[in-house]
């Protein structure tokens, strides 16, 4: 399993915006229950954060609209 992580950190990522609106909930579905194992946080900066990290994960690129 750690493979696969490798070979998405060192593969080209996706950009989210190039994602099917259904790949994207499946995404953040699964983004949610990743949250639940960490602490709560209020910053909207540190959510974000967290969603772009672990996207990178999975193979997708996050950039934060202006």
């Amino acid at each position: 399993m750690s493979n696969e992580n490798s070979s998405h950190e060192n593969s080209e990522r996706r950009p989210w915006t190039r994602l099917d609106p259904e790949e994207q909930t499946d995404l953040r579905v699964a983004f949610g229950h990743y949250l639940d194992t960490l602490p709560p946080t209020c910053s909207l900066e540190r959510k974000v954060e967290r969603f772009r990290s672990w996207l990178q994960h999975h193979g997708v690129d996050y950039e934060d609209a202006p």
